[in-house]
């Protein structure tokens, strides 16, 4: 009898206000937990790290599948990240041309066609510093038709 003086529309928002409450409580602590998760994998890589010379030859957004990462490694990943895809930075380290997965942050300070010490933790760049003291150009790349009009002003100027 209470439900009979409520409309049916009100009751439809309720319960679609109660399902969006109870999916942002969800992921807000599933996102906490994989933001914990990540935060220990960041410790593990630094313990890790070696700081590594070497020669960056390219650098791609590749699918993992396409990026000449060892088999191993591929067939470990789950299905979701052979689809998606990660940078990859073509490097010579020693007499060896290698394939490392770059960490999001610094695959835009890797300079290609430079000599660069990286912080490397396995098949995994975390960071990136000049040889020799030089500096990298550490400016973001504005992107679009607006930032190759800076870009083309800027080279003409000089």
């Amino acid at each position: 009898m209470l439900l009979a003086a409520i409309p049916t529309f009100t009751i439809v928002l309720l319960v679609i206000t109660a399902i969006v409450i109870v999916l942002t409580v969800v992921l807000y602590f599933v996102g906490k937990k994989a933001e914990q998760r990540k935060v220990e994998q960041d410790e593990a890589a630094a313990k890790v790290s070696q700081t590594v010379s070497m020669l960056i030859i390219d650098k791609k957004k590749l699918k993992v599948t396409e990026s000449g990462l060892p088999e191993e490694m591929i067939s470990q990943m789950p299905w979701y990240a052979k689809r998606s895809k990660m940078p990859i930075v073509k490097a010579k380290v020693g007499p060896k041309v290698m394939s490392f997965i770059c960490d999001y942050e610094v695959f835009d300070l890797v300079p290609v066609k430079r000599e660069v010490k990286a912080q490397v933790s396995g098949l995994y760049i975390t960071g990136v510093k000049g040889l020799h003291g030089a500096k990298l150009d550490t400016t973001p790349k504005a992107k679009g038709i607006r930032g190759w009009l800076q870009r083309k002003k800027k080279e003409l100027s000089k």
